[in-house]
């Protein structure tokens, strides 16, 4: 019989999704599963990108450009330009979801076994997008208890071989909803000019900001032409995560040349999905303003009722809408599934994402799980209770 290949098998599993066999049982157990363990939104996408492909005028649905239609990547540009970010349409290439741009960003900027030092915890699918591209990733380490800020540089530098490329940061987080500072930002841009790397910014949350904190770009910072690579998408800030529409943004030419022979190959980004996208830039600020107001109440009842609870310690999130919880467990990825095949609450349960599958270093994370505060404030609220009497249970 022939064998798989060695990549195929060291890919991991997504630790969000790799208990959705267990959630289906519970569906046929007839029990009402929360679900926090999903950053799926439950905001209504924008009624004008939906009616822009209703009311379509195609009469053949036909390749794009590659790198994405003129017009749509004109109007990202300006997108960004109101964001004080200088990208013009000829520094963007539209990809099929962030993560195509991030598989983008690794096969332009790195060889196989080069390095990419990211602090952890970090989106669980970078581990998947490195073992794809057979790129190394080289965790550091930031924590809860400093609520998972950037970690000092002198760690970063420490871990800085011949083989490094790039640092790869994810702001706000996901999945500690940390929110970078202008000044963290800054002291990563000076060792990445420094070291001669990149620096790759996921800023799809961009847009998920609290408490009067603002989202500062990569691209914002002086001299970084060179250095700064941004992966961006609709899926979270229009609620279009079906679209699978997302976008790679460099001024460094070479970086774009590169990526555009990679779009090339996979032909274009699909074209109703860019007509909805580019629809859906038309939304007004009022959308994000009620959303961020949604969030900030929802983000604020978790964290409370969370923190009632003995033994648990929480993350405090300043964007995005995740948080890591830490549970007096020893590991999160038995007890997630013990939630879902054998307890119940009057035949309801919750489904949440281990976080150890956030981490690349082993043993680290066992007793944490990350919640995304995707459901309205009563259901997150149940939800909570239900947890609360689930660890009692089970440390019974």
């Amino acid at each position: 019989m022939p064998a798989v290949s060695n990549k195929g098998q060291n890919m991991p599993e997504s630790p969000i999704r790799k208990l959705v066999p267990f959630a289906e049982k519970a569906y046929k157990a007839n029990k009402t599963v929360y679900h926090l363990n999903i950053g799926q939104p439950d905001i209504k996408s924008p009624q004008i990108a939906m009616d822009a492909v209703t009311n379509h005028s195609l009469e053949i649905l036909a390749y794009t450009r590659s790198e994405g239609s003129e017009g749509y990547r004109k109007k990202i540009a300006a997108y960004y330009q109101s964001k004080n970010i200088p990208a013009t349409h000829e520094d963007i290439i539209v990809t099929t979801g962030g993560s195509e741009a991030l598989l983008f960003a690794m096969g332009s900027i790195c060889d196989v076994d080069d390095e990419v030092i990211i602090p952890e915890p970090f989106y669980a699918n970078y581990n998947g997008f490195a073992t794809a591209s057979g790129v190394t990733i080289v965790p550091v380490i930031s924590k809860i208890e400093n609520n998972f800020a950037l970690p000092p540089i002198s760690e970063f530098e420490k871990l800085i071989t011949p083989k490094t490329k790039a640092i790869l940061i994810c702001n706000p987080g996901n999945p500690t909803g940390y929110l970078y500072s202008k000044e963290e930002i800054q002291k990563l841009a000076e060792m990445v000019k420094k070291h001669d790397l990149f620096l790759v910014a996921d800023e799809v949350y961009r847009e998920f900001t609290y408490d009067g904190s603002k989202h500062y770009s990569i691209l914002e910072e002086e001299g970084m032409d060179d250095y700064a690579i941004i992966i961006d998408s609709v899926s979270k800030r229009y609620s279009m995560c079906g679209a699978r529409i997302g976008c790679l943004v460099s001024k460094n030419k070479k970086v774009i040349t590169t990526a555009l022979k990679f779009a090339q190959a996979r032909l274009s980004p699909p074209t109703f999905a860019q007509i909805a996208s580019e629809a859906a830039l038309q939304t007004p600020q009022s959308y994000f303003d009620d959303v961020i107001t949604e969030y900030t109440e929802r983000r604020n009842t978790l964290i409370a009722k969370l923190e009632e609870i003995p033994g648990v310690k929480v993350g405090h999130p300043k964007g995005a809408f995740y948080c890591i919880v830490e549970l007096p467990i020893k590991n999160s990825d038995a007890f997630a599934q013990w939630l879902l095949e054998d307890f119940d609450v009057n035949g309801e349960t919750i489904m949440v994402a281990p976080a150890a599958g956030f981490y690349s270093s082993k043993n680290v994370g066992l007793n944490q799980i990350r919640i995304a505060y995707v459901l309205k404030e009563e259901s997150l609220i149940t939800a909570v209770n239900i947890l609360k009497i689930a660890l009692q249970e089970y440390n019974e």
